[in-house]
């Protein structure tokens, strides 16, 4: 983590293994999320990889580890994916993920927990978990219908194929997408914008959001309604 005046940074950096997530890295990912949720002083979040990829998902190697040792309960589904994006969708501020490449599997699901993608011109997506037999995870199967449309959901988990910066864009998956040299900058310029921004705003329309995904229109009128009156209190609102 990098902190930046209201601005943080995350990178998961693991560049020579395209930042593929192992337990170690796990761990710390979401030790540094909910670092980011809980300082007052942070207004916005970048979520980035180090080096030419965003992240390739789990670290197969490790995973094949623990199949050949008998451990066959993907524990870590639970333990470690479910509460990170749990986090990022819950945390009282944005969260920008900054896409310098591919994003695969559970990179993918990370991406798109994030309220804004922006992505670098070589970024692609690969939703890599029929490939190896399982179905999806980290929040893909919640959040993909939601940005894409269940039928356009099913058929990048099913046919697994790799989407271009420029087809994702076209699908609603990204933001932005910047020249490769450029998303650095594009990210940095981005956050401080919505750092500057009304934060409680932000964190109230992302709790709505999550509501109303779940909820009834009555009970999503009366939580709009609950919000804005804690809103209207605001220094912001006045």
């Amino acid at each position: 983590r990098r902190d930046d005046g209201a601005v943080a940074t995350i990178t998961i950096n693991r560049p020579e293994a395209r930042n593929a997530l192992t337990a170690e890295t796990k761990v710390a990912l979401l030790q540094a999320l909910r670092g980011c949720s809980a300082d007052d002083q942070i207004r916005a979040v970048v979520l980035t990889g180090a080096g030419p990829a965003f992240c390739s998902g789990q670290d197969l190697r490790e995973h094949a580890e623990l199949l050949a040792a008998g451990d066959t309960a993907l524990d870590t589904v639970r333990e470690h994916y479910n509460p990170t994006i749990e986090t990022i969708a819950a945390m009282p501020k944005p969260v920008i993920a900054a896409l310098p490449g591919v994003a695969a599997g559970a990179g993918a699901s990370l991406a798109f927990a994030c309220d804004f993608r922006l992505a670098a011109e070589r970024a692609s997506f690969l939703l890599a978990f029929a490939r190896v037999g399982l179905g999806a995870d980290s929040g893909a199967s919640w959040t993909l219908q939601r940005l894409v449309g269940t039928a356009r959901a099913t058929e990048l988990l099913m046919l697994a194929e790799p989407v271009s910066a420029a087809t994702a864009l076209q699908l609603g998956l990204l933001t932005a997408v910047v020249p490769d040299p450029d998303l650095p900058a594009a990210a940095a310029e981005f956050a401080a914008r919505l750092a500057a921004g009304p934060t409680l705003a932000y964190a109230a329309i992302k709790e709505s959001l999550l509501y109303g995904a779940a909820h009834q229109l009555s009970e999503s009128l009366e939580k709009e309604a609950d919000l804005q009156v804690r809103l209207g209190q605001s220094e912001d609102h006045r």
